[in-house]
């Protein structure tokens, strides 16, 4: 049985990946593709319960714990889910993966790059997304956005500096992934980011 593709949504809080979750899988289902949908940190039991304790706002966790936390979900996530599931030809369509641990834990928290590189090669060996989808948006665009519809967890109370840094990480680890990584303007109508969406896809896992 062909393996499936392993398709990832990324940007910073409010960027929009919400939105276009809501419709990708059925897209993939649409041509042919079985899609099992899921999300980091989470997916798993375990995640789910690290999840929740790595965006209550009451915690105040030091950056090493805060990534290593994040890798023991993905560990966890890669072997209950997303590797059986590819294994069985099924499409994994995820919201955020390891390009938002470069995001996050090193752009944001301020964790050296190599040690979240360390953490990468070390929890998933060479396996990556087949196609990375980055929502790009200014800091200040995402965090209106992401006030205007809920409370601020952990991260999303985060200052403007935060989340300057975590966009630029973000462009940096697009640089670097640059074939598998496609940025999108996140900050245009919604029909023109979907039409983009949809011809990226098809383009690239068709």
């Amino acid at each position: 049985m062909p393996r499936g593709k392993f398709i990832t949504l990324e940007g910073i809080d409010g960027a929009g990946k919400s939105t276009h979750l809501s419709w990708i899988p059925a897209f993939l289902e649409a041509r042919g593709a079985r899609v099992r949908l899921t999300r980091e940190p989470g997916g798993t039991s375990l995640g789910e319960a690290l999840r929740s304790l790595l965006l209550d706002k009451t915690q105040h966790l030091h950056a090493d714990t805060e990534a290593l936390l994040m890798f023991a979900a993905r560990r966890e996530h890669l072997d209950k889910v997303i590797l059986p599931a590819l294994n069985a030809g099924e499409w994994v369509v995820c919201d955020r993966f390891t390009d938002a641990s470069f995001a996050y834990q090193s752009g944001g928290s301020g964790l050296a790059w190599e040690r979240v590189a360390a953490l990468e090669s070390w929890v998933q060996g060479a396996l990556q997304p087949d196609l990375t989808l980055y929502f790009d948006v200014p800091a200040a665009v995402g965090k209106a956005r992401t006030q205007a519809v809920r409370e601020s967890d952990r991260f999303e109370q985060e200052g403007h500096a935060f989340f300057e840094n975590v966009r630029a990480a973000y462009l940096r680890r697009a640089r670097e992934s640059a074939g598998r990584m496609i940025v999108i303007d996140g900050s245009l109508k919604l029909d023109s980011v979907k039409n983009s969406v949809e011809t990226i896809i098809l383009n690239s896992c068709f």
